[in-house]
């Protein structure tokens, strides 16, 4: 069995618990963090704020508001009571220090990656893009942003080489993922943040697959880290929501740009999203061992001829994760020793795990991503993109992982 992840002291987390604030945990911060004390109505949840606008006592109010004297809310695109709440607790968890993160609360992941493109990059400037970002981040860099005269250049994932030699005077980005969808490779974020600092050039990291629980990439000098909520963070399969979390001043920025662009979490997805994260912290301290011991049960399957999962010493970058992760997440991809349909019927044999797209949630979820995200592709197209038939990924819930383990066992032997 390959060692435990990195467990260093649990990193501490200022939440804010009547009028003082005081380090905690992350589960601690998981269910406190963001919150008052006392909430609206004596409740012990925060409430779904279901208005679209709010009312103002008079004019001076008005004014007051417009001029900074009062903080509040003015209209439902704007922001909301319940979205905010959900923003600072994301904010805590993210945050290197004590107020030293902001969040803006997106309709789903993929709007807050796109909030942030479009917001960040005039036309004539230029990003780089690592290859194994998620597909559809690629598809709006290479067929919409393109059109706003933005500029990129895709590049491997973790070739520093090829990133220093594609940043360009007008670089103004630098995107990618860590770990990456679906080979799980980890970045070097500070020789990444090395090569990008002394020419003021932005990076982003969408971190959902190792959530702020195993990764917090603000702590290296990242400078925008983006969530699909809908994965861990929410974990129940029941919401869409996504998340970007940075410096304050970049924030109010995105802020800005999503009162024109209008993707905006709506309160009731912010109030599941809200009490998932109150397990948050549980979820993910069983779904990181529920990976690794099922990573190191397919390794060793001679039917399994290859496993993806940076908690092995086989990974190629298993020495960053273990240096930068405190676990390595629920997601694990690996290749049967077989073609197309031996695969297929691989996944039909299972018993627990779904099929279904995503990941994150408390159930086990199973794809073929030659058949799920890459249906339409030939197999010579999937192959350039590094996706063959042959790949699996698994997401593993909070199910006892024996059980997952003898599915997998019989599925594989059958």
């Amino acid at each position: 069995m390959p060692p435990t992840p990195n467990e260093a002291q649990p990193r501490l987390t200022d939440v804010p618990l009547g009028e003082n604030a005081r380090p905690t945990g992350d589960s601690t911060a998981a269910v406190h963090a963001g919150e008052p004390r006392q909430r609206a109505y004596h409740a012990i949840t925060t409430p779904i704020a279901a208005s679209a606008t709010y009312t103002f006592a008079d004019t001076a109010a008005l004014i007051d508001y417009h001029e900074g004297r009062i903080e509040r809310e003015e209209y439902g695109r704007y922001g909301n009571p319940t979205t905010r709440t959900v923003e600072a607790k994301l904010a805590a968890l993210e945050a290197d220090g004590p107020g030293t993160a902001a969040a803006l609360l997106c309709s789903c992941g993929m709007n807050a990656i796109t909030t942030v493109l479009l917001a960040m990059l005039p036309s004539g400037s230029h990003l780089v893009l690592t290859d194994d970002c998620y597909r559809r981040t690629r598809q709006f860099v290479r067929t919409l942003l393109v059109r706003l005269g933005v500029q990129h250049t895709v590049v491997p994932a973790c070739d520093y080489d090829a990133i220093a030699a594609a940043i360009r005077p007008e670089t103004r980005l630098i995107v990618s993922e860590s770990p990456t969808n679906p080979y799980l490779r980890v970045l070097d974020l500070p020789h990444l943040v090395a090569l990008t600092k002394p020419r003021r050039i932005k990076i982003l990291i969408d971190a959902t697959f190792a959530t702020p629980y195993n990764l917090r990439p603000l702590e290296y000098g990242v400078d925008l880290v983006v969530h699909s909520a809908t994965k861990y963070l929410g974990g129940h399969n029941d919401l869409l929501a996504g998340a970007v979390i940075g410096k304050a001043q970049i924030i109010a920025a995105l802020r800005e740009a999503q009162g024109m662009l209008g993707g905006i979490c709506d309160p009731h997805s912010a109030y599941l999203l809200l009490r998932g994260l109150k397990t948050f912290a549980l979820r993910m301290e069983r779904q990181n061992a529920n990976g690794l011991a099922i990573a190191s049960f397919l390794e060793e399957h001679p039917r399994v001829a290859r496993v993806y999962y940076p908690g092995l010493p086989s990974h190629p970058d298993y020495a960053v994760a273990a240096a930068q992760m405190r676990g390595w997440g629920g997601v694990v991809s690996f290749e049967l020793d077989g073609d197309l349909e031996t695969t297929s019927r691989f996944i039909d044999r299972l018993r627990l795990p779904y099929i279904a797209p995503s990941l994150g949630g408390v159930e086990s979820l199973v794809e073929q991503p030659a058949l799920m995200s890459y249906y339409e592709l030939t197999t010579e197209e999937r192959l350039e993109l590094g996706i063959r038939n042959n790949l699996v990924r698994l997401s593993c819930g909070i199910e006892d992982a024996t059980d997952i383990i003898d599915d997998l066992s019989q599925a594989l032997n059958t």
